[in-house]
């Protein structure tokens, strides 16, 4: 069965950045599961997978736009330290991920800076602007249940428990 849209797709990857450094992978683990064609994975990826079948080894590259977008500047905001509440003992430090409203739902920020009374939020995704290497290989290849398209994910192995 060849990978086109509603097909579950189970797929071991490697995700390295252009340097070779290794960002992710499904390694030592269940291979991943997903939905082709209704966004589960980054379109280049889905793409690059689209009419390939079981067995099929894939090596991707995948560029800003296909992936998670260019960095945007814009997406970085000062804001002032007072509106952190602290929870216990813990410190709002630079690296850490808040949860912030953004007027049009939540968002996962970037702690990048704390100056005095400011803090420097980047709300842009931690790979915005890289371009992404990938090594797949195929594991199987099936249509996906109606239930699993009214959810939106795979369930069973590799996907979501209810």
């Amino acid at each position: 069965m060849i990978i086109e849209d509603h097909r579950v797709v189970n797929i071991h990857y490697t995700l390295k950045d252009a340097q070779g450094e290794v960002l992710d992978s499904s390694e030592g683990r269940e291979p991943l599961a997903y939905i082709q064609g209704i966004g589960n994975l980054i379109p280049g990826l889905e793409a690059e997978l689209h009419g390939k079948t079981k067995g099929d080894k894939v090596k991707a590259v995948i560029a800003p736009a296909d992936a998670y977008g260019e960095y945007d500047e814009q997406l970085k905001h000062l804001v002032p330290l007072s509106g952190f509440q602290s929870h216990g003992d813990e410190q709002l430090e630079v690296g850490m991920q808040v949860q912030v409203d953004t007027g049009q739902g939540h968002a996962v920020a970037l702690v990048t800076e704390i100056e005095g009374d400011n803090v420097t939020l980047d709300l842009n995704h931690p790979l915005a602007g890289t371009e992404l290497h990938f090594d797949v290989e195929i594991m199987g290849v099936r249509a996906a249940t109606e239930e699993e398209l009214d959810h939106g994910h795979v369930h069973g192995a590799g996907g979501h428990h209810h």
